[in-house]
Formats: C-alpha cells, structure tokens, sequence
C-alpha cells in the first residue's frame, strides 16, 4: 500500500462524470457486424481474462461472475480468470497492450485503470486497447469495522471534521481511481480541503478488505459489491453509499439521504488487446452479449449491488475514450498526471 495526501482536487473532482451514461444493450451482434458468431454455434473455447489487480477485489469478483455465468450457460467453456497485479491495473494493462492482436485475450477493466495510467505515468494507455463491452455500474460505500467507533455517517463526518489528519480513509485504488475520487469529493461536500485527507491507497478491493477488518482505518470507500459477505454477516458496518437510491440488500442510506449532496459512481467494462481480427472482436461481443441476456447474469446483478450499464460498439468505445479524457484533464489540473 501507499500513503497519498491529495491536494488541490475538490473544485476539479467535482467536474468529472464519472457515472456510466445510460444503460442497455447496444451495438452491432456478430452476425450484423458480419462476422461470425463462435457463440451461435457453439460454446467459445479457451478465452482468458486477466484481472489487473489482487484476487477478491470488483475486477476480479465481476470477471469470475462474467466467467461462471458464461460456463453454466454453454455461452463458453474452459475460460480462465488469472490475476496480474501492480502498480493500479497498470501492469495488467501493459501486458494487455504487448498481446496485440491475441483475440483470446482480454482485461476487466474500469475508471481505476483509467486515473492508473495517468498518476503512475504508464507508457500503455487504454484507448490503444479493443473495447468490447461496458458491464456495469455502481455506487460508493463508506464503510468501517463492525468494532468502529463510528456508528453513523454523521459520527464520522463530526470526527473527521475535527481533525482530517487523524481519520485515515483507505481505497483499493490508485489515485485518480474511484476509490480515491469518492473520498475526495465527499470531503469537498462536508467542507473539509481535500489536502489534509490522510488518504491510503491498497491494491485492488482484496488487499483493502484485512485493514478495514482489522480496524486499521478510520473508514473505507469502495463499491459495496466486492465485501457483500461480511457486510451480511456483520462484520463490515456500511454507513451511506453514494447512489441516487438506496443500495438493494445493504441496510444503509444514501448520502443525500444523510444531507450530504453528493452522488457518485463507478463502472466496469471489458477491453482486448489492440489489433485483433473483426472474427476475434465479434466473437467476445456475441459471448458476452448472450451472457447480458441470461437470467443468471441479471440475478448476478441483483446480488452484487451492480447497475446494468451494457454497451457494445461505438457506444462504449466512444464513452471510453471520453472517460480517458476526462480523467486526464482532472489529474492534470491536481498535478498529477
């Protein structure tokens, strides 16, 4: 992990859309595209999906979630889900951008990967790799230790106030990933400046998930979907989250709710190397726009926390690279990219 205290980002952060843009099935299937659609005729084989940070974080829950529903459908068969971690999704997609033209490969992705790139200087950006398909959407958690003196957001809001310094808040994401905005802004809204937020920043939602059990935090901020377990039995207390509307399943308001006027959300999607064939492109779209169709993925929705935001086509490869940009500009008005 890192420390990493923020400066100068309140009035920028705030400007950023970080929401998916709609939602709903888009772009063209395989046989509209003119390919050929490995999917209509039978299972795909042998795809592989690298999770560019540690096992257990939303990456790699939504890729194993995407992998098992694709499996248990006959959509495809032998998928592998692998973790490459480091450096915020960076590492991943450097290896994701070196693998041109493998049309059995490709990276979960979301707005982490994209802020990576920037705060960590990669040579490898996004907009070099294939969109294939944006999944879904979801809302911030602020969330502590069931041992935490912080019973409520306002508890937390009144001790944080009093001394920033002393609150640490944990995200599992670089700077500039959605971990870390959420936290930020929020601290705009409550009238606190984003440079005195003792921010810590963990590799992906599995290596957050020990330091907000162990009490090692003053709070957490991250989508709720990657620790719905513990927060069902207990162990995680979730104070707000940050969606226009309550979180389904978590027992917890939203910051409006709370008087906080503050709406933020995450998304991921899906990317392939750059320069695979329209076949091998059109074979992922048609895989995973089946998946988006069975009622095994909507349920995976349901029970994860997770707003459908599927897009394909031109749809996610333009909001992609308006993300990408967006991103940039933020950063580079904080000094950090």
């Amino acid at each position: 992990m890192r420390r990493f205290n923020a400066f100068r980002l309140a009035a920028v952060a705030a400007g950023i859309a970080l929401a998916a843009s709609g939602c709903g099935v888009t772009g063209s299937s395989s046989s509209e595209a003119g390919g050929t659609s490995a999917a209509a005729e039978g299972p795909v084989t042998d795809l592989r999906i690298m999770v560019p940070n540690s096992p257990g974080g939303g990456y790699d829950t939504t890729a194993r979630v995407a992998a098992k529903v694709m499996e248990e459908t006959d959509i495809a068969s032998n998928i592998e889900v692998f973790n490459l971690a480091g450096a915020g999704g960076t590492v991943g997609l450097a290896r994701t951008v070196n693998e041109e033209g493998n049309g059995d490969l490709a990276m979960l992705m979301g707005l982490g990967v994209v802020g990576a790139s920037y705060t960590n200087d990669s040579e490898s950006k996004l907009t070099e790799t294939t969109p294939l398909a944006r999944l879904i959407q979801e809302p911030g958690a602020i969330m502590v230790s069931k041992d935490s003196p912080y019973k409520t957001i306002d508890d937390l809001v009144k001790a944080w106030k009093e001394d920033p310094s002393k609150v640490s808040v944990g995200g599992g994401s670089s700077p500039g990933g959605p971990d870390h905005l959420l936290p930020m802004q929020l601290a705009q809204t409550v009238g606190i400046d984003p440079k005195d937020v003792n921010f810590v920043s963990y590799d992906g939602g599995g290596d957050l998930l020990p330091a907000i059990l162990g009490n090692k935090l003053g709070f957490a901020a991250s989508g709720a979907g990657e620790y719905i377990d513990q927060i069902k039995s207990g162990e995680i207390r979730v104070l707000a989250t940050s969606g226009e509307e309550r979180l389904e399943g978590v027992d917890a308001p939203t910051l409006q709710e709370s008087g906080i006027d503050l709406v933020f959300s995450n998304w991921r999607g899906i990317v392939a190397p750059p320069g695979v064939s329209e076949e091998d492109k059109q074979k992922w779209i048609g895989a995973l726009e089946k998946m988006h169709g069975t009622p095994e993925w909507q349920q995976a929705l349901e029970t994860n926390g997770w707003t459908d935001a599927f897009a394909t086509g031109e749809e996610f490869s333009t909001f992609l690279k308006e993300q990408d940009e967006r991103v940039a500009n933020v950063l580079t008005e904080l000094g950090l990219a």
